[in-house]
């Protein structure tokens, strides 16, 4: 009997990719975990293997193609000394539009069911899902009907946050309209306007962006939109650092570490983060609080052929100079590589962006939400200044911080910053190694 592999559920919300590559043919005998394709999701650049072995008797798929959680990849032909695969567990499968009209009051809309398909593969079960606005935010069902929640997604509110009106607290397409006057007014997104024909003047090529470019745009779009951004300018003395920098290098090089500065800004960072928990914060609008992390894993953006991708180092807070170096170094070659996997790019509480490498001074950083502060850091330049009471070059790094002024003060982050520029010009304070 052929098996049907299909895309697995990626997580973090995302329900569909590009295909980069197929990695296999048919008639290729593959074993279970072999790499089949490669894909481009909003996260990242991975490999998807498959979870049973045999000879593959067909794909379904071709480089350029946009695929959705659950379809079919490839199918197999399960080698005669091996036993059946075991049944597939449930595959999430992307939610399918509603149609609007009339509807029970109280039934379960948005559910989710994906059609038996025919093939001799087996036969995957898609349970029926709620759409998100049909539970609250502690978790119980929203007192609207179907048709209410429906007019609510079509003017753009979440109905989560509107009060009804009716028998406990029902809420009614009256109650969504009071709403929506009422709330302030939001930023609409940019329409597209039609270009010229730049032919006329010349040569010209259409280069598609990626899905990763794509994901970036919107999403810088709706941060730069949505997010009231402060940005506040300093200057650290590192020439200590590039001492200690110069010192320690040949020590990371023994570990497979490059040591850069960047190694030396994570566990300041983390140290300054600690002292001013509100940047180490995200904001819950719909709560109307700011939820504070007691972690510490700090985003380090890199750039990529692809594009830009923001790895993350964890538990900056507890580990030395020299062992995330190695972390760093190891990281950047795997952004290069377009290994890294969705689980290395999520949970990050803080951003630094480097650009010094590009000899870039100062810059004005985008936020990268749901944090509420980045870094960017430029590069460090040779400058005659007051120091110990005297005219000398010292080098002088630019540190650019960007924040969300609904999430915290300008006095804040200036003595975010302020914290941040001491311990950098006192490099005594790090520890080396952990």
């Amino acid at each position: 009997m052929s098996v049907e592999v299909r895309l697995p559920d990626l997580g973090e919300g995302i329900e569909e990719a590009d295909i980069l590559s197929v990695l296999v043919g048919v008639g290729q005998s593959v074993a279970a975990g072999d790499s089949v394709i490669e894909i481009e999701s909003e996260k990242a650049t991975l490999e998807v293997p498959t979870d049973a072995g045999g000879t593959v008797t067909g794909i379904q798929v071709k480089s350029g193609d946009t695929i959705a959680v659950g379809q079919v990849v490839l199918t197999l032909e399960p080698d005669g000394a091996e036993s059946p695969p075991a049944p597939k567990p449930p595959v999430a499968a992307p939610e399918i539009a509603e149609t609007p009209g009339p509807t029970a009051d109280g039934a379960a809309d948005g559910a989710t069911v994906e059609p038996a398909t025919a093939g001799d593969g087996p036969e995957v079960h898609i349970a029926p899902r709620l759409a998100d606005d049909a539970i609250d935010f502690d978790g119980r069902p929203v007192a609207a009907a179907p048709s209410v929640r429906i007019f609510a997604r079509e003017i753009g509110v979440d109905v989560r946050q509107v009060e009804g009106s009716g028998p406990a607290g029902r809420i009614s397409i009256d109650d969504v309209k009071s709403y929506a006057r009422r709330r302030p007014t939001a930023p609409t997104p940019d329409r597209a306007e039609p270009l010229p024909d730049f032919a006329q003047w010349g040569p010209i090529e259409r280069v598609r962006l990626s899905r990763l470019r794509r994901t970036l745009a919107d999403n810088l779009a709706h941060s730069w939109a949505t997010i009231p951004h402060v940005t506040l300018f300093h200057e650290a003395d590192v020439t200590d650092i590039e001492a200690l920098r110069a010192e320690y290098k040949e020590r990371a090089a023994a570990q497979g570490a490059k040591l850069t500065i960047t190694a030396f800004l994570l566990p300041v960072v983390a140290a300054a983060l600690k002292a001013h928990p509100n940047l180490n914060a995200s904001l819950d609008l719909a709560a109307g609080e700011v939820v504070q992390k007691g972690y510490y894993h700090l985003g380090v953006a890199a750039d990529t052929e692809r594009g830009l991708l923001v790895p993350v180092i964890r538990d900056a807070d507890s580990k030395g100079v020299i062992e995330i170096a190695a972390e760093l170094t190891g990281i950047a070659e795997r952004a290069r590589a377009g290994k890294l996997t969705p689980d290395e790019m999520q949970g990050a509480t803080f951003t630094i962006s480097n650009l010094g490498g590009l000899g870039t001074g100062f810059f004005t950083p985008i936020v990268n939400p749901p944090e509420v502060g980045i870094l960017g850091v430029g590069r460090a330049v040779p400058r005659s200044t007051l120091h110990d009471d005297a005219s000398q070059t010292r080098l002088m790094l630019p540190l650019s911080l960007s924040f969300d002024h609904r999430a915290l003060d300008g006095a804040d982050g200036a003595r975010f910053m302020s914290r941040l520029v001491d311990a950098l010009e006192r490099p005594t304070m790090l520890a080396m190694e952990s």
